[in-house]
């Protein structure tokens, strides 16, 4: 793979378990969440080479058992350990081959796991729930299961032989900020500060509200610790003109960041003031010649009805053969 991915920090905010119960319970099928038992999180290595790729994943690991009912009654409920493989997908073109690229990176996690483990092939293979985790800016628009991927379709004697493995896709700029303040969680107020994108207004807002639910969190110090490195990778990726040296918290130096981000906003509407100016002015301008050109225009026409000659009409008006034969010709067609 030709791609790389840029240092978003989120391979740190991973490591981390809160914001993987975040993620899923905020963002992942609701049914698959409650299921899970999140205080049995347990990270797991996901740094290995891949033979056909030859790239070190973006990728993290976790397991997490889930509790489901027995299938047989007055039975205890059943607990069983799943995988949690998330990929992180931050590239600005969108990966037609994802499903192939999963599916080569389970199998690898498979491999790993049965090299690194007492698991064993007989004792069978763990669930695994991918997960793509992708913020470009354009909406994902790549086949989400491989075997949709088989075309044409292969006679019904053939299915059962295809490949199938399907990820869950969630798609940062998907959501709407209405949708986000729904779930006020941190990892929520993150994916609407990356989804401000470069509107210094819209970033305001974003890193008011993650300040504020950072604040009404009982581990806050922690958060503040983890989303302050967070948000100052995505401001230096922004290239935003803030001493980012001097940003140590995002709660004590609440003020002097929204103090720069105040100042950033100020002259965004300065801009668009004279913005706004300029266009104004260009299509004033535009109105102005073309009026310009409609009296030029109707001062010709009474010339040539009035019989004066071609040579005349031209001087008089100051125009070119050419010009004069595109007004007859404007004319005739009137």
């Amino acid at each position: 793979m030709t791609n790389k991915h840029h240092d978003t920090g989120y391979k740190e905010v991973f490591s981390y378990p809160e914001f993987v119960q975040q993620l899923i319970e905020g963002f992942a099928p609701q049914e698959i969440a409650e299921l899970m038992d999140f205080t049995t999180l347990k990270q797991h290595n996901g740094h290995y080479i891949t033979p056909l790729f030859e790239e070190k994943l973006e990728d993290v690991v976790w397991s997490v058992e889930i509790i489901y009912p027995s299938s047989e009654l007055d039975q205890p409920e059943q607990r069983q350990k799943i995988y949690l493989y998330i990929l992180l997908e931050f590239q600005s073109r969108i990966d037609q081959t994802m499903p192939i690229r999963l599916m080569h990176y389970v199998a690898c996690f498979y491999d790993h796991l049965l090299k690194s483990t007492s698991l064993t092939p007989s004792e069978g293979l763990p669930p695994v729930f991918p997960v793509v985790l992708y913020n470009g800016s354009r909406r994902w628009s790549a086949p989400q299961d491989i075997y949709t991927m088989i075309q044409p379709e292969p006679p019904s004697f053939l299915r059962a032989y295809q490949p199938h493995l399907r990820y869950y896709l969630i798609d940062e700029g998907a959501y709407s900020d209405a949708q986000l303040g729904l779930t006020p969680s941190p990892l929520s107020g993150m994916f609407s500060v990356e989804n401000a994108g470069e509107s210094w207004e819209s970033l305001q807002r974003a890193v008011d509200r993650i300040v504020a639910i950072i604040q009404a969190d009982p581990n806050k110090e922690r958060l503040d610790r983890v989303i302050t490195r967070w948000i100052k990778r995505h401001l230096s990726r922004l290239g935003v003109d803030i001493q980012l040296d001097q940003l140590n918290s995002l709660i004590e130096d609440k003020d002097m960041l929204a103090e720069n981000l105040e100042n950033l906003v100020k002259k965004e509407r300065a801009e668009g003031i004279e913005q706004g100016i300029e266009q104004g002015y260009q299509k004033a301008q535009a109105e102005a010649e073309a009026e310009k050109q409609k009296l030029r225009d109707a001062m010709v026409l009474n010339m040539l009805q009035a019989g004066l000659p071609d040579s005349q009409v031209m001087s008089i008006a100051q125009i070119t053969a050419d010009e004069l034969a595109a007004i007859k010709e404007q004319q005739t067609r009137h």
